[in-house]
């Protein structure tokens, strides 16, 4: 079960959609379980009624896709594997036993051609973008290039997933996701976006999101987007023309999206349309309060432009959910806790704080990979420290961490949103406190949760 999902964010797995979708189109018969939505159970599924089982995992859940893989495998089927995570560490993954073959980056191409192979039985070395092992030694086709004709695509299969239960909302209204472009130009240092989709920013027409947002309402039922693009906002001209055209059509749906604070304050009429045309919240990565820190990450962004962001955003009544990292090599507690305070000077709806987590394919990675406290990847949930710091012991960075969390939570106008998410007793135990204790050790973790003094509501969960 994703992280996400225990936060109530519950998207339909796009990735294998596009790739169902893909492979329907060419006339192969194709079923899609989430096991993070209905009864569906990976310990007992039939595996075996499927000639080809696709597995699609990310850092946090690798370890539980290879679980999948071993029972899809001991019951015949031929497993296939694909996603950030096994794109960079393929060959630990071949390594496993468990696994045939690792589909790297963008699955639509990759998996439809090895599936061409695999029914015609002809060679593999014709498959560009997988790897797999021969007589045990690793052989690695070389890279499948990126689409570059999005709207070439069919849309998303969601006949084959149960849309109603994921049920994710914006402002009351059921919602689902939308993906309009791939690629990140900006290539920062912990995210792995730009290696996975490439560093070219690829976007469907207009013309092509419109109409996808006409199936998703009128066929599905939804009046409300979340648009899950890194960058949705990288041409301005696309999302003005974008917006205009469904105030035009005189649509009433809400809408979510990412950006950059750069793009919203060189954009002001950008923001301004997208408001009228129905844009109810901005995920925007702040990440730090000091500009040596953002240079170190590689944001390309200044800390200066921030307030002026918000200002923006506020005058066009857009809710903001601000994310913020801290943990870096060389960041100082000081560091950290002017982040804290400039995180509740920005007046925020919400906020995501994390503590830099070196993933697989990020420059950060390369970076630190031999100051690594743990490679259980499990732990990869972004707030529990892994690395050694320069600086900064873990449990100093988990301290900070914490009372981050709850400076800005617990304040009056925020503890709705925190009993929201510790309603659920496993939430901040599999999430937070048992990955702690890993990391620190239980004595450790115990003894810093009990010296933060948690409030009434966390502190019953904490031992």
């Amino acid at each position: 079960m994703s992280y996400l999902y225990k936060l109530g964010v519950r998207w339909p797995p796009l990735g294998l959609a596009y790739i169902g979708a893909v492979l329907r189109e060419h006339g192969y018969e194709v079923k899609i379980v989430d096991f993070d939505i209905g009864s569906s159970d990976w310990n007992t599924y039939p595996y075996k009624q499927f000639d080809i089982v696709g597995i699609s995992a990310e850092t946090i859940r690798y370890p539980k896709a290879l679980q999948v893989a071993r029972l899809a495998k001991e019951q015949g089927a031929i497993v296939v594997i694909g996603g950030p995570h096994v794109s960079f560490f393929d060959k630990e993954t071949l390594d496993s036993g468990v696994v045939d073959y690792v589909g790297r980056n963008e699955g639509e191409d990759v998996m439809l051609t090895l599936v061409n192979c695999l029914a015609k039985k002809a060679p593999l070395n014709e498959v560009k973008g997988i790897s797999y092992l021969d007589n045990g030694k690793l052989v690695r086709n070389p890279d499948a290039p990126y689409i570059g004709d999005l709207d070439a695509l069919p849309f998303p299969a969601r006949d084959l997933l149960p849309l109603k239960l994921y049920g994710s909302k914006l402002k009351g209204r059921l919602s689902t996701s939308m993906s309009t472009s791939r690629g990140c130009p900006y290539n920062c240092d912990f995210c792995s976006a730009s290696q996975f989709a490439g560093v070219k920013w690829r976007a469907r027409s207009v013309e092509s999101i419109l109409e996808e947002i006409e199936v998703v309402h009128k066929r599905y039922g939804f009046n409300a987007i979340h648009f899950v693009d890194d960058n949705f906002t990288l041409n301005p001209e696309r999302v003005t023309s974008l917006c205009e055209e469904i105030i035009r059509r005189n649509w009433d749906i809400f809408w979510w999206a990412m950006s950059r604070v750069d793009t919203i304050v060189n954009s002001p009429d950008m923001v301004e349309v997208m408001a009228k045309a129905g844009l109810k919240r901005m995920f925007i990565g702040f990440e730090s309060a000091g500009q040596r820190i953002l240079d170190v990450y590689g944001k390309k962004t200044h800390v200066s432009d921030a307030k002026v962001a918000m200002q923006i955003l506020r005058k066009n009544k857009v809710e903001v959910v601000g994310s913020f990292i801290f943990g870096g090599l060389h960041e100082t507690k000081e560091d950290v806790e002017e982040t804290i305070r400039f995180a509740n000077q920005l007046r925020l709806d919400s906020a995501q704080f994390g503590i830099l987590t070196p993933y697989p394919g990020t420059k950060l990675y390369k970076d630190v990979e031999n100051r690594l406290l743990s490679k259980n990847w499990e732990l990869y949930t972004g707030s529990v420290p892994l690395t050694t710091l320069d600086y900064l012991s873990s449990e100093e960075l988990a301290r900070l961490f914490i009372k981050a969390n709850l400076s800005f939570y617990m304040r009056p106008k925020k503890i709705a949103l925190v009993t929201s998410v510790v309603s659920d007793p496993a939430f901040l135990e599999t999430n937070f406190f048992a990955p702690l204790r890993e990391v620190l050790g239980k004595d450790r973790a115990d003894s810093l949760l009990g010296e933060m003094k948690l409030p009434r509501i966390l502190r019953r969960y904490s031992y």
